[in-house]
């Protein structure tokens, strides 16, 4: 049997065949118009520049459907289905048709399917009535009735389809109607899926969700704000949404990363240029500034049901073009907006909001062994260290897709050590792509404000964060909502207390590493080990802004067990400008009166002395926490502290 199909110059037909992805498969019945209508057709579409499959059977087969066209409606982007008069006569037709719907259905964001009426009435196919209710009487007696039944359903899922018939679109002209089907091939084709990662692990339900507000039937105009931090799949929800509904729209454009191309030369010229020429099929409009791109743009959406999706909104101005807008919207248009701004899910006109969140423990295995082993579990030697990169990810799909490629073949011992780094130094391309949200940061108040609860102050009472932060002259509760903004802290619900990703926290104490190889010259030390060698070896500078250490979290293999190491107070002496220190099981020896006298928050656990001394300087503290302390008695001097914690002293 001879299979005729457009020729690729490049490439022979059994290549082709296996290889090649169709632009058009053509499903006919070939007694009907094999040499009329269908090879006309079939010319104009070759001719068109359109890789076409056709089968060019005679002879009607009772076997199966062949490989070859299995894999021809595979490897294609649209299926052509001419109904003619005896179209539903074949078994071999009807059989090739559930296949295509198959296909439809298992990736509808990449196969269309375009009925064409030939001379035949969609009605009478989507209802089996008229000549359609002879050939299924014949079908009804030779084949089994769940057969029937499927090819019944096919065609009727087929009939409800946008199609195009020969006498309402082109009176009888059969000329004409190729031209026409022709083009909505091209219309079709010119707009095409976008790319999106395989194996997307815990997004079903997120996009189940999103898919049904855009398929609910509504005549208003919609805008859909989906929230979260970096790296949690906000961009990949939106891309999986898109492709699946974009056909249902008469245009569509996906818009993606406006934060970083606003914000080059001529940026917003170049969005309104890409929506143009994305609403109208490729068109190419000339955009000579903004303000004549909004007068282009307002035109082409408000002729057509549209699809329009914003990636990585980053302002509310941006936002704001297109609310300014939604009035001049097709009814029934749909809006999308990503975005880690949270400012923007309290505009006015959002209608519905979607708040991504981490992927479970479960999800979370199954993403990373996709990519480090290719499979949706770890392979068995591997369990243990997959299981605490898991964790180290805290359920953010960006970090496991990120370790998990990079550990893709390496060795136990190369896992080993790459677990071993990230304990002391964050991986570098997480650390990059998270840092988006601090860069975006307005001001360096609010900077400095994240790397202060980055490196010392998560999981802390918001009031306390608030007094203490206060007092080294932050602006800190319009500080902190700036932060929950840009998702780089969350308050948790019913304790009031900040709390941060451990990445994010991880990238914040990563932007205070590198400010120097040197700890001393950093102006935040809260690694227990570096603490311990400043204050040993004296050599703490004016930089250093807050300190931490636990002596009970340092090494213990020094001449000395650094648990039982009794500290100098003069250690302190050149930390002119610390103004935060968290102290505990530390034993200090000699005078106090030098001793921080800058410090606004002082939390010493364990304060090894039964009163505080006299010359202790107080006189800037906001906050002094000696929890499980041996105090007896505190002095009238402390009465300048505004908020003083004494748990589990024993006060007489």
């Amino acid at each position: 049997m001879a299979l005729v199909k457009a020729a690729d110059p490049q490439t022979s037909s059994s290549n082709a065949s296996r290889y090649c992805r169709y632009h058009v498969f053509l499903s006919f019945r070939g007694q009907d118009t094999r040499k009329t209508f269908t090879d006309h057709l079939y010319t104009a579409l070759v001719s068109a520049g359109f890789h076409t499959f056709r089968d060019d059977d005679e002879v009607e087969r009772g076997e199966g459907i062949k490989p070859e066209l299995q894999k021809a409606i595979k490897h294609s982007r649209t299926s052509v289905i001419v109904f003619s008069k005896d179209y539903v006569s074949s078994q071999w037709c009807l059989d090739e048709l559930v296949m295509i719907l198959e296909r439809k259905r298992r990736t509808s964001d990449d196969h269309v399917v375009l009925p064409v009426f030939y001379d035949v009435d969609p009605s009478h196919v989507r209802k089996q009535t008229g000549s359609l209710a002879k050939a299924f009487a014949r079908h009804q007696k030779s084949q089994p009735l769940q057969k029937v039944k499927a090819w019944r359903e096919a065609l009727a899922e087929v009939a409800d389809l946008a199609g195009m018939v020969l006498q309402n679109q082109a009176n009888g002209y059969e000329s004409k109607f190729i031209k026409k089907i022709v083009k909505v091939i091209g219309d079709k084709l010119s707009r095409t899926p976008l790319s999106v990662a395989p194996n997307l692990v815990g997004m079903h339900s997120k996009v189940e969700r999103i898919n049904f507000w855009l398929q609910r039937r509504s005549t208003d105009v919609g805008i859909l704000v989906i929230y979260g931090m970096s790296g949690i799949g906000k961009t990949t929800i939106a891309k999986t949404v898109y492709n699946s509904n974009f056909r249902i729209f008469e245009g569509s454009s996906f818009l993606e990363n406006i934060k970083e191309v606003s914000q080059q030369p001529n940026g917003l010229v170049q969005i309104q240029t890409q929506l143009l020429s994305d609403i109208l099929n490729g068109t190419k409009m000339k955009i000579s500034n903004v303000s004549e791109g909004l007068i282009k743009v307002e035109d082409a959406i408000s002729s057509k049901r549209v699809l329009l999706v914003l990636d990585d909104v980053d302002h509310m101005d941006q936002l704001d073009a297109v609310l300014r807008m939604k009035d001049r919207f097709y009814p029934g248009s749909k809006i999308i907006i990503t975005t880690r701004h949270a400012r923007l899910l309290r505009a006015h006109q959002v209608t519905e909001v979607y708040a991504v969140e981490t992927l479970t423990q479960e999800e979370s295995l199954e993403l990373f062994s996709w990519h480090a082993f290719g499979q949706d579990h770890p392979i068995e030697d591997y369990i243990e260290y997959s299981e605490k990169l898991v964790d180290h990810c805290g359920g953010l799909p960006l970090a496991l897709k990120v370790l998990g490629s990079s550990l893709l073949g390496g060795s136990i011992c190369l896992w080993k050590s790459a677990l071993e780094k990230l304990e002391a130094i964050p991986n570098g391309e997480i650390i990059n792509k998270l840092r988006v949200s601090y860069d975006s940061l307005q001001d360096d108040h609010d900077r400095e404000l994240f790397l202060h609860i980055a490196c010392f102050f998560v999981g802390m009472d918001k009031d306390n964060i608030v007094k203490i932060l206060d007092g080294c002259d932050f602006y800190t509760i319009v500080g902190i909502q700036n932060l929950v903004d840009r998702c780089l802290v969350t308050i948790i619900d019913g304790w009031d207390k900040v709390h941060m990703h451990d990445l994010i926290r991880g990238m914040g104490r990563e932007i205070v590493r590198l400010e120097s190889k040197e700890p001393w010259k950093r102006s935040r030390v809260w690694h227990h080990k570096d603490s311990f060698k400043i204050l040993t070896k004296k050599n703490g500078t004016e930089t250093i802004e807050g300190l931490a250490l636990d002596m009970h979290m340092c090494p213990t293999n020094s001449p000395i067990n650094s648990n039982e190491k009794v500290l100098e107070t003069n250690a302190f002496s050149r930390m002119h400008e610390l103004k935060l220190l968290h102290l505990s099981h530390v034993k200090l020896n000699g005078c106090y009166a030098e001793f921080c006298t800058g410090l606004r928050w002082l939390c010493w656990l364990e304060f090894p002395l039964d009163s505080i001394p006299t010359d202790f300087p107080v006189g800037n503290l906001i906050v002094l926490e000696m929890q499980y302390s041996g105090l007896r008695q505190i002095y009238e001097g402390t009465k300048v502290c505004y908020y003083m914690h004494f748990n589990f002293c024993s006060f007489h």
